[in-house]
């Protein structure tokens, strides 16, 4: 029986922070894998199979440099949650894995000019009216009933979709990736079957790890980049989004892994895990999947957008001032499992690039031409949840991550037990409780789904911090701790 650990993945130490793969490992490696991480994490990450898929990774056509690994990385379908890899858009290919199932999965900040002990007595009324106004659960159906046509305009839109029928403010757009579009999406690629489990979907939380926080500024540490965040001073109320496309990003990357599982034995290419299973870019099945990728992107942002409205509805509704009284501006919304075309110097020159990143996040520095106007001086900024009994974190992009990580790094904390396992270890655990106790309000569909994402169940995102910090991928900003949390 194969093992599950991975153990038998030879490492060279390069520095404190950072491990390499040599190609030598595994015959048919193109590049070595790298990975980012300290030795108290690396002994974490051993315990699966995400070291061994990060040399799976290097073997796919086209790849570049490294295949990358951030210091929260845990087995995944085909790459690892917590790679990326980028392959050349003349010979590469473009892997579903390497994006997964929930496409555009990512998180939004909003600030308040609220203080923690003004919501503090509200904060169960507040939690209550997040769960009752945001759906969330397994195949939860929202509020929103979108027709066909409706629904082709999300997929077209994105975000823009959502501000045309009145949820949310312009401003919203400005400090979206992308503006909320990714362009390129071509509704007609999205199957019949994933239209169908998405026209009910949006604007709706989901399950497992996704979430609705609000949370409190417990530390700055960059007060000046915090400061343009609208970040301003330790005990301040912001809420944290974190969902993706639903049901309709999962069915896509189903129908296209069936698709380029086809397509790599028709095009020849070998590969160590049929969960790789990949096409050229620039094949009928890589247009295809890309086109239809970006679709649900776009539902993604829209489905952010619309969570958005709810949550300052409310908000207004709860504590009886309006939006603009309550100041809830979008700082930032980033996504981190998704594939772009973006320009990198490579040997000296400038080479578009597929960059795969699955639960890994985009961190451009300041004076990037990706980075929104608001940003221009200080560096996008990267939004990094932990875990719902700790605390998340806001850092910014570099130039040293554009430089080695295809301007990317670490996307939260990272699994260190599955579902299962945290069930089983935590069985009898009252996790409301156990919250409450450090002044957490909960409210759950389950109180399985509390124990399968419990603390206990993740790494210490500081830790995971500290590495992407040391290594210059990332630079911390501020650091917001839980006050409620809602989840599916």
């Amino acid at each position: 029986m194969a093992s599950t650990k991975s153990d038998d993945v030879p490492l060279r130490q390069i520095d404190q922070w950072r491990w390499e793969i040599p190609p030598s490992y595994k015959p048919g490696m193109r590049v070595p894998g790298l990975v980012y991480a300290d030795e108290h994490l690396l002994s974490q990450i051993r315990e699966d199979q995400a070291l061994e898929q990060v040399a799976n990774v290097a073997f796919l056509p086209g790849i570049v440099r490294y295949s990358l690994a951030m210091p929260d990385i845990h087995w995944g379908y085909g790459f690892p949650v917590g790679g990326v890899a980028a392959t050349c858009l003349e010979d590469g290919v473009i892997s579903p894995g390497g994006i997964g199932f929930d496409i555009n999965c990512g998180t939004r900040l909003l600030s308040t000019n609220l203080e923690e002990h003004e919501v503090r007595p509200r904060l169960d009324d507040l939690a209550t009216a997040l769960f009752h106004n945001v759906p969330s659960g397994v195949g939860v159906s929202g509020r929103l009933r979108l027709g066909e046509s409706d629904l082709e305009q999300v997929l077209r839109k994105g975000a823009q979709w959502a501000l045309e029928q009145g949820y949310g403010e312009p401003e919203d757009i400005e400090v979206t990736e992308e503006n909320g579009c990714l362009v390129g999406a071509d509704p007609h690629e999205v199957s019949n079957k994933a239209r169908e489990r998405g026209k009910p979907q949006l604007g709706t939380l989901g399950s497992g790890n996704h979430f609705l926080e609000v949370q409190a500024v417990e530390r700055i540490y960059q007060p000046e980049i915090a400061q343009v965040a609208g970040l301003l001073h330790v005990g301040q109320v912001a809420i944290f989004i974190h969902t993706g496309s639903r049901g309709l990003g999962h069915q896509v990357c189903d129908d296209f892994l069936r698709v380029m599982g086809k397509a790599s034995v028709r095009y020849g290419i070998a590969l160590p895990d049929r969960q790789l299973a990949c096409a050229p870019i620039g094949s009928a099945e890589g247009k295809a999947y890309l086109a239809a990728m970006a679709a649900a992107a776009n539902f993604a942002w829209a489905n952010r957008q619309c969570i958005t409205h709810w949550v300052r509805e409310s908000f207004t509704r709860v504590l009886g001032r309006g939006k603009r009284d309550l100041d809830m501006s979008l700082i930032y919304d980033v996504c981190h499992n998704i594939a772009k075309i973006e320009t990198y110097q490579i040997d000296g020159k400038p080479r578009r690039l597929c960059v795969h990143r699955k639960g890994a996040t985009r961190a451009f520095p300041a004076g990037h031409p990706g980075v929104p106007a608001r940003y221009q001086s200080v560096g996008q900024p990267v939004l990094i949840p932990g875990d719902m009994g700790r605390y998340s974190y806001v850092a910014v992009g570099t130039q040293r991550a554009i430089a080695e990580s295809f301007g990317s790094t670490c996307h939260g904390a990272g699994r260190v037990q599955s579902r299962s396992a945290a069930k089983r270890s935590l069985q009898g655990v009252d996790m409301v409780r156990e919250l409450g106790s450090r002044g957490i309000v909960v409210k759950a569909h389950s109180p399985h789904l509390l124990t399968e994402e419990a603390p206990q169940a993740y790494k210490d995102v500081a830790e995971v911090m500290e590495v992407v910090d040391r290594a210059g991928l990332s630079r911390p900003v501020a650091r917001l701790r839980p006050l409620a949390v809602v989840k599916g």
